[in-house]
């Protein structure tokens, strides 16, 4: 039985979301969504229900002009990691919603740890 990849997207998405509940109640959750042009984040705090700092490629603080690219999902890391600081969040659990872990994703990931959040 072949799925296709809308499916294979949320089946992994379930999983992870399944692990982090599971694994690290009451820290917030460091969501992200990644299109073809566009990368999001989102720290989410999933007792309230409330978005606490949130950034992505169509924000008018970030300047790149490539928005599909590493460059782009570098530059939302640090925004995010800044937005976080504001809102007093230092320690969150890394959401994928899904999608692997390389390219936009890892970097995004990586720019959000240098700087100051910790997961």
């Amino acid at each position: 039985m072949a799925f296709t990849k809308k499916e294979l997207l949320a089946r992994r998405a379930r999983r992870v979301r399944y692990r982090i509940r599971r694994q690290e109640s009451g820290k917030a959750r460091l969501s992200i969504h990644r299109t073809s042009r566009h990368i999001y984040a989102q720290i989410i705090d999933d007792i309230k229900g409330h978005t606490l700092a949130c950034a992505s490629t169509l924000d008018k603080d970030i300047n790149v002009q490539s928005t599909g690219n590493v460059e782009a999902a570098v530059e939302v890391g640090k925004l995010i990691a800044e937005r976080a600081k504001k809102a007093k969040v230092e320690v969150v659990v890394f959401d994928r919603g899904g999608f692997k872990y390389h390219g936009r994703v890892k970097a995004l990931a990586d720019a959000a740890r240098e700087g100051g959040l910790k997961f």
